[in-house]
């Protein structure tokens, strides 16, 4: 039978009335596939991915392919957000079978999980013939298997270890300036971004870019930065109706995008929006930031503060079939009849003509022109045309939620995106002085560390639906929720968040870290082991768990004063540094490395005024600084007799004193 209506994953219940005989993933099914000496079928994908519904249409609600799936196969389907730690293993598999990967991914297994067999999107023909003749080679040649799965497990042990030559000096920049330069042979410098499709936002780049650009004061970086969020903020990747991102852009331009929005996007990119406008004062970033918070807050934030995963690609059209970007797309003679004379400007501004034009007389908003430039070829007054445009949006917003049926909802809460969520609010609370979004912020962690954190056994859990939580959490799980823990605590000065996240870190150390290696195993060292370990190192549209955790480390040190955490830090960037070929991948290492530079400054502000200076001062972009502070006499180590009673100190320090002090 099919079992995954006893599961709680979106994903997985989209798959429940499939005729395959699914199972979820356990200890239960992989030993099933070992008992009945049958090959394993692992299915990976998410919710909102387009070709994963593409291919249960053609494949899994089929009854000639389910006959076949469930007299030969065990069959398992998996939420790669959900269980990460299994699409990664499986996802090194795939690329040393076909040197690619994607979603759906898909894998055949011998009955001990190891793969023999992989590809992504398969059609119902291709699919049924690749099962016919792996039942038959597991059969007639299984020694031929085995042997395979012995030389793919080697593989799949050895790809993302490092082994990288000693350097004299793993911290001087000077590492780092060819691999910058390397990097901006890749540039897009007409649409920003990277110059190929399909086209990722990466917000851990653009953090570090402009950091970067600002430390070693390079203008040509910064320039690139502005250049790219302001297309990305032009639409049609950026929901200019409604606010919040997709995925990616299919095209050059940022203009058609795989049309699925998820939190860990959005969440980023608030934190990257809110430290550009810091750095520029730019309108459009603000707007960029309101429009998206706003977004997330309408759609996914939950009464206790927690925040759904996503939005579908797909949703349904006129006809009530899926299709993707349905909810999206316009058509022009319906913008005519909805804006009526207001559609010529607002047609100049958006794109309604061959730039903005997308397939089957359907139109994606892009700008390419700054409304102050419309307003003046129409001979508007600014403020007005901003106005109106503003009440415009505001109208196809209320006609399209009146309208169309909305994407599929992923109504999970993951707690390593959530914690990308507050830290991407405490940046715009920063950056703006809101108190919605430190609200936000401060309730969404509380019922973290309420919920998902189990206080007697110092588990904490990855995820949340319906009041229950069932899968121990991973190493960015941990990552970002200590990283939002300082971020809260730099924020209020509640010492309660910085001691928390302290805490988490000696559980994460305790339970997480290679001594071997050097690193943190992504998984923890005591839940069910997989055919091998990962070890998370390169960012990718997600940041590296072991770089946030470097991050985290090295700021800690500094709280604290804790030498086994700099130790630990330094130990971890001396082994990735020299590794490093193209910087992209590595953002958040090379950030951490301009922390650990001798001129790094960071300060530490001590009064009963504390607060209130520190939020002043977060007003301003300082791109790789630090500020900690308290509004009373503290226990904690980088206050030891910096506290003066009737006085509001600021220290200036860096990595060898703290010497500088001013009274203010």
């Amino acid at each position: 039978m099919n079992e995954l209506k006893f599961e709680t994953s979106p994903y997985l219940l989209q798959h429940k009335n499939n005729p395959i005989y699914w199972k979820a993933w356990n200890q239960d099914s992989l030993q099933q596939a070992q008992t009945q000496n049958k090959l394993l079928v692992i299915s990976i994908g998410y919710s909102a991915c387009h070709w994963c519904h593409v291919m249960e249409h053609e494949c899994f609600e089929d009854n000639d392919v389910a006959e076949i799936m469930n007299e030969h196969f065990v069959s398992i389907k998996v939420d790669r957000e959900e269980r990460p730690d299994v699409d990664a293993i499986y996802m090194k598999a795939l690329q040393l079978m076909i040197r690619q990967g994607g979603w759906p991914l898909n894998v055949v297994c011998l009955p001990d999980g190891r793969p023999v067999w992989g590809a992504t999107y398969v059609n119902k023909q291709n699919w049924i013939e690749s099962l016919i003749e792996l039942q038959a080679l597991s059969e007639n040649s299984k020694d031929r298997m085995i042997e395979y799965a012995d030389k793919l497990q080697l593989g799949i042990n050895h790809i993302g270890l490092i082994d990288a030559p000693d350097v004299e000096n793993p911290f001087d920049l000077k590492i780092t300036e060819p691999l910058i330069a390397k990097w901006q042979k890749s540039f897009d410098w007409e649409f920003g971004g990277p110059a190929r499709a399909p086209k990722f936002m990466m917000p851990t780049n653009l953090n570090f870019l402009q950091n970067y650009g600002s430390y070693t004061n390079n203008p040509e970086l910064l320039s690139f930065v502005d250049l790219t969020l302001t297309k990305m903020a032009y639409g049609g990747l950026f929901d200019v109706v409604d606010g919040g991102f997709s995925r990616y852009s299919v095209d050059v331009r940022w203009h058609i995008p795989h049309f699925e929005k998820m939190l860990y996007d959005n969440g980023q990119l608030l934190q990257t929006y809110a430290l550009a406008y810091k750095r520029t004062q730019n309108p459009i970033y603000k707007n960029v930031c309101y429009k998206t918070y706003n977004f997330i807050k309408e759609n996914w934030i939950l009464k206790n503060g927690l925040v759904q995963s996503a939005y579908d690609a797909d949703s349904l059209d006129h006809q009530n079939k899926l299709q993707e970007g349905a909810f999206y797309y316009w058509k022009k003679e319906e913008l005519q009849e909805i804006l009526k004379e207001d559609f010529t400007w607002f047609s100049e501004l958006y794109n309604i003509n061959d730039f903005g034009y997308w397939e089957h007389d359907f139109y994606v908003f892009i700008q390419t022109q700054h409304i102050n430039e419309i307003a003046e070829q129409y001979g508007i007054n600014v403020a007005d045309l901003n106005a109106k445009n503003n009440e415009i949006l505001l109208k196809l917003k209320n006609y399209r939620n009146t309208n169309r049926q909305f994407p599929r909802l992923d109504d999970k809460c993951l707690t390593a995106w959530n914690a990308m969520f507050a830290i991407g609010c405490l940046e715009c609370y920063e950056a703006f002085g809101d108190d919605v979004f430190l609200n936000s912020a401060e309730k969404n962690k509380n019922t973290i560390l309420n919920t998902l954190l189990d206080n007697e056994t110092g588990i904490l859990y990855r995820n949340y639906k319906d009041n229950n939580v069932t899968i121990s959490g991973f190493l960015d799980d941990y990552a970002f929720l200590i990283k939002a823990l300082i971020k809260l605590y730099q924020n209020t000065l509640k010492e309660e968040y910085i001691l928390e996240s302290k805490q988490l870190t000696d559980y994460v150390i305790d339970n997480f870290y290679n001594e071997n290696i050097g690193l943190f195993e992504y998984k923890n060292k005591n839940d069910d082991k997989l055919i091998a370990t990962h070890f998370e190192i390169e960012d990718n549209v997600i940041p590296s768990s072991n770089a946030i955790m470097g991050q985290n480390l090295w700021i800690l040190s500094i709280i604290f004063e804790q030498s086994y955490y700099k130790k630990m830090t330094q130990n971890m960037l001396k082994k990735v540094l020299p590794s490093i070929d193209y910087g992209s991948a590595f953002s958040d290492w090379l950030q951490l490395q301009l922390w650990m530079q001798n001129d790094f400054e960071y300060f530490v502000v001590t009064g009963i005024d504390a607060l209130k200076l520190v939020q002043l001062e977060n007003q301003k972009y300082f791109g790789n600084s630090l500020i900690f502070a308290t509004n009373k006499q503290s226990n904690i180590a980088v206050f030891s007799h910096k506290f003066k009673p009737n006085k509001n100190i600021k220290y200036i320090c860096n990595n060898i004193n703290c010497t500088n002090q001013i009274e203010i």
